[in-house]
């Protein structure tokens, strides 16, 4: 496993990420998730990604029963605050101290290393969220500041704010080499002012595994076949968008790796890419992830990507 430093921070997170979002504390077992996490520590990935949305708590009341008994200084924590949770949603001062203290009881920690604003809230001043979230750091309760999902000036103006407050040193946007949208403006500013990249849904949701074939049903047991993906799984469950996936499986074959693999490796050849968030609900799925770190693909191979998804890549 190679590590990646994020932003401007002093943490070195590694190439490949655990997440938990429709996994972890209701997805998957919690045999299945244990088995999971002890794999990532395994192989090497030292960063896990959660959110006090997911499976209502679920998840981070599992991450910290899992994590308990591990040294905290061996792994770097992530969660996040926006989406409604009790009747409670935003980024206003209130939430952020209400939010941060119940994640840190779920956690079963003193801190976290990385607390992400999951989306941004129109309805609170950008001041008020900003210096809530610096009052936070300098409280010890989270080392670094993230955002997930924010437009350039949305970012920008949260520049402009610094050193009046904590400057952010990480973004959390969807990247996979079918849905490129980031590159056009939110890649090149983070770069400039350093801010890394930790990529969500780089499998695009696991059709880049190439499990869903055009013109067939979804496998029993993948979490398309069972609707849990809604909306967002839909625009990867095309079949043009499945044929072009079809395209890609010799190239990974070529190269001797799988189709995960290949994929994660395309997302990862970005400087800006510190991270790329992985889910899994079996053990052999986190090594198979794992593997893609310190794959380089050269000139030939990206031009290749390229032209098999051509025709529709989200740009």
């Amino acid at each position: 496993m190679r590590y990646r430093r994020l932003g401007s921070s002093d943490l070195d997170v590694s190439e490949i990420s655990l997440g938990s979002w429709l996994t972890y504390g209701g997805g998957v077992s919690n045999a299945q998730a244990e088995a999971c996490v002890a794999k990532a520590f395994e192989v090497g990935i030292n960063f896990i990604d959660t959110a006090n949305v997911y499976a209502r708590g679920g998840a981070e009341e599992f991450l910290g029963e899992v994590l308990a008994d591990r040294p905290r200084d061996s792994y770097v924590l992530a969660t996040k605050l926006y989406f409604p949770m009790n009747g409670d949603r935003g980024l206003s001062r209130e939430q952020v101290f209400k939010q941060i203290d119940a994640s840190l009881a779920r956690l079963r920690t003193d801190y976290v290393d990385l607390y992400q604003c999951h989306r941004y809230d129109a309805e609170t001043p950008l001041e008020e969220t900003m210096e809530a979230l610096t009052e936070v750091v300098r409280q010890g309760k989270a080392r670094y500041l993230g955002f997930s999902e924010w437009s350039a000036d949305q970012i920008r103006a949260a520049l402009a704010l610094v050193p009046r407050v904590e400057k952010f040193v990480s973004s959390q946007p969807q990247y996979s080499l079918l849905y490129r949208i980031p590159e056009r403006e939110v890649i090149p500013l983070c770069r400039e002012n350093g801010i890394s990249q930790i990529v969500w849904s780089p499998l695009a949701q696991g059709t880049l595994t190439g499990k869903y074939k055009p013109g067939e049903e979804a496998p029993a047991g993948t979490r398309a076949a069972s609707h849990q993906m809604g909306w967002s799984m839909d625009r990867f469950r095309d079949d043009d968008v499945l044929r072009a996936v079809q395209r890609l499986a010799p190239i990974a074959a070529g190269l001797g790796i799988t189709l995960a693999q290949l994929s994660l490796a395309w997302v990862l050849r970005a400087e800006n890419v510190a991270s790329a968030i992985t889910g899994a609900s079996r053990p052999e799925q986190v090594e198979e992830n794992a593997g893609a770190s310190g794959i380089e693909l050269d000139e030939a191979t990206l031009r290749a990507i390229d032209d098999a998804v051509a025709d529709v890549v989200v740009r």
